[in-house]
């Protein structure tokens, strides 16, 4: 059985989290920021360098599976659905806010031949920001910066609108379901992302409220959400050795391996994307939660890796677009901005540490003991 720990600021009742799954979570954070940057250098995700790095978001999302089923399931007995929905808004919501401020203070330094963001009004700007901070999508068209992005102040906040579903989805009706049933639900599931995969090519979906874009996004969530939970009513510990560092190189590889079949034979892609979700990332995660850290050095990677994960996710990507601007205003090669790419990826693990600890940690604290 895998080693656990107490996660920082905590419910007081939080049970210890999976020591390595938590160190997991961080390499696919720093892999998505890595991923990020190169989004300067595309023109478009055919090609992509580190280019799968998309994949990182159904990761998280069999994660948050995971961990949802071995956190609550055995609760609602006592716990009421709202009690849940609120512990999912304070471990949640804090970056959300945050990650919306951030990109509303550094908006109009972003303005490049992609964007003109000096053409924005002020109150087009500020219905932007409370829309991001409340989670509530702008549809295609109204959006401010014009390229289609739900949440055009922090574009991952899409995946955090998905989560919200997911929450809301569980606490309602999959909790409920007897395990076979979950079973069949995941196949079914599984089967819809296989096919949507296959036939557009990948699962780069997700970002907009378009309905293809919402069609997949739903479709990465209910998929991998649901076979998160699955696969945590059905755990059994296996014997793996060295399972944070063989599952981080494949966490890490999954996601940088190029584009497969380009253009012509975009099933192929679509084909790679699908067993990545039905079949590589459940046994990472199998793999992760079954081993065990042999030593204190690892054990504080993972932890920090773990609670860093979530804020730099959230916080990272109003300098991606700062970065995008740059690169395109000054015609950049990628080895003439490579200082910049560096500053960015060191400086958002950075703010992400200090967001950690003096606004998420401090914030779902006071929430925990106001609204729990």
């Amino acid at each position: 059985m895998s080693e656990k720990q107490i996660s920082s600021a905590a419910f007081a009742d939080t049970k210890p989290h999976y020591t390595i799954l938590d160190g997991l979570r961080g390499v696919a954070a720093i892999t998505v920021v890595c991923f990020h940057v190169f989004e300067a250098f595309a023109t478009s995700h055919l090609d992509q360098q580190i280019n799968h790095g998309y994949l990182a978001v159904d990761f998280f999302f069999i994660l948050s599976g995971f961990v949802v089923g071995y956190a609550y399931d055995d609760r609602w007995k006592t716990m009421k659905t709202r009690d849940f929905i609120k512990r999912r808004f304070i471990r949640l919501h804090p970056m959300v806010v945050l990650g919306a401020i951030i990109g509303a203070i550094m908006f109009y330094f972003q303005g490049c031949p992609v964007w003109d963001v000096s053409t924005i009004s002020i109150t087009a700007f500020l219905i932007a920001t409370c829309l991001n901070i409340f989670l509530i999508p702008a549809t295609p068209g109204c959006e401010i910066r014009g390229v289609g992005e739900m949440y055009p102040l922090n574009g991952p906040s899409w995946s955090l609108f998905f989560e919200y579903i997911g929450t809301f989805l569980y606490a309602l009706f999959i909790r409920k379901l007897p395990t076979k049933a979950l079973a069949v639900l995941v196949a079914v599931a599984g089967f819809g992302l296989a096919g949507f995969a296959i036939g557009y090519g990948d699962i780069c979906v997700g970002y907009s409220l378009t309905e293809t874009e919402f069609t997949g996004g739903f479709f990465r969530l209910f998929f991998s959400f649901s076979a998160g939970l699955l696969l945590s009513r059905l755990f059994q510990s296996v014997s793996i050795k060295g399972a944070f560092w063989f599952c981080s190189l494949s966490v890490v590889v999954l996601l940088a391996v190029p584009r497969i079949g380009g253009a012509d034979h975009l099933w192929m892609n679509g084909l790679y994307d699908t067993v990545c979700c039905l079949i590589f990332f459940p046994l990472i995660v199998l793999f992760g939660a079954s081993g065990k850290t042999t030593d204190r050095y690892t054990r504080r990677i993972c932890k920090f890796l773990g609670d860093l994960s979530y804020p730099l996710y959230m916080v990272h990507y109003p300098f991606i677009y700062l970065y995008y601007a740059w690169v395109k205003n000054e015609d950049l090669t990628f080895a003439a901005s490579f200082p910049g790419a560096l500053a960015l990826l060191i400086g958002s693990i950075l703010l992400a540490y200090v967001c950690l600890k003096l606004y998420d940690e401090p914030v779902r604290r006071f929430l925990s003991k106001k609204f729990l």
